[in-house]
């Protein structure tokens, strides 16, 4: 039976790939993703059901629009296959399974889901248009301020240090929303602090810490390539300038996250 709600967890994983591949892409271009038909972005033909099955679709097209034959980023087979693995890991860790299943660890379930959801929009908005969207920064405020009530409610004793986190919160919008929009700047730096303010509040302090630490080394590689590449290339100009951040502070989050459940269920018991 556990086997058979694994197999359900990784659909749906797939189907949240899927949900992260559509966002990605029109969230910074300000287009709807709730209720807007999918299509595809070369030829805009509204796609239908079968064009749309995670994995599969892909596959079975061979990763071609099936109208106008243009090649599909492998970046979606590639999210949706990872999304699905993620969600079944996660769950895993977790001791979510048929035999364990209630209300509360369907609830904590459920908002580890929306923190990746977010984790994910940020990292794969940043890596495309080089930002940290204000609209996916205000939803990892709303669902980290539902986390907190859900902290409360079941009585978690350390949910009043939740409160400055909270405290600093408002501080950080009232900074981007009256003296950044006062100068029309969308700033990068306030939307950085802001997702580590929802990492502090979703993964804890010292999980932060590290998926900071290693978004630095990451970096630091990154930068010492690129500096290599150009003297190789002899390139004039170089687009190191522009590091994407967010995604290397997400992708570092998600990795810790994963080790710490490792850690928590393995060595820890």
């Amino acid at each position: 039976m556990n086997l058979i709600f694994y197999v359900l967890i990784f659909i749906i994983g797939t189907l949240f790939g899927s949900f992260y591949t559509l966002a990605v892409y029109r969230i910074p271009k300000r287009q709807d993703i709730v209720h807007t038909h999918s299509y595809c972005p070369n030829c805009n033909h509204k796609l239908g059901f079968l064009d749309l099955i995670p994995i599969l679709s892909y596959l079975f097209l061979q990763g071609k629009c099936k109208y106008c034959k243009e090649k599909i980023r492998p970046r979606y087979l590639i999210l949706e296959v990872l999304s699905g693995i993620l969600f079944v890991t996660i769950a895993y860790f977790t001791n979510f399974k048929i035999d364990t299943l209630n209300l509360t660890n369907t609830i904590e379930f459920c908002l580890i889901v929306l923190y990746l959801t977010f984790i994910v929009l940020i990292v794969g908005i940043d890596k495309e248009n080089k930002q940290i969207d204000k609209y996916v920064s205000v939803y990892g405020v709303a669902i980290a301020i539902l986390y907190m009530i859900y902290l409360w409610i079941v009585g978690q004793p350390s949910v009043y240090r939740y409160g400055i986190y909270l405290f600093f919160y408002i501080i950080v919008l009232l900074i981007d929303t009256i003296i950044l929009r006062k100068y029309a700047k969308n700033s990068y730096v306030t939307g950085t602090l802001l997702m580590i303010l929802t990492m502090m509040i979703f993964t804890g302090t010292g999980v932060t810490a590290i998926s900071i630490i290693l978004t630095l080394l990451g970096i630091s590689f990154y930068l010492l390539l690129g500096k290599i590449k150009q003297r190789k290339e002899k390139l004039k100009n170089s687009n190191l300038n522009n590091l994407s951040i967010g995604f290397f502070l997400g992708v570092s989050n998600i990795v810790m996250i994963i080790v710490t459940l490792w850690m928590i269920n393995y060595i820890g018991n």
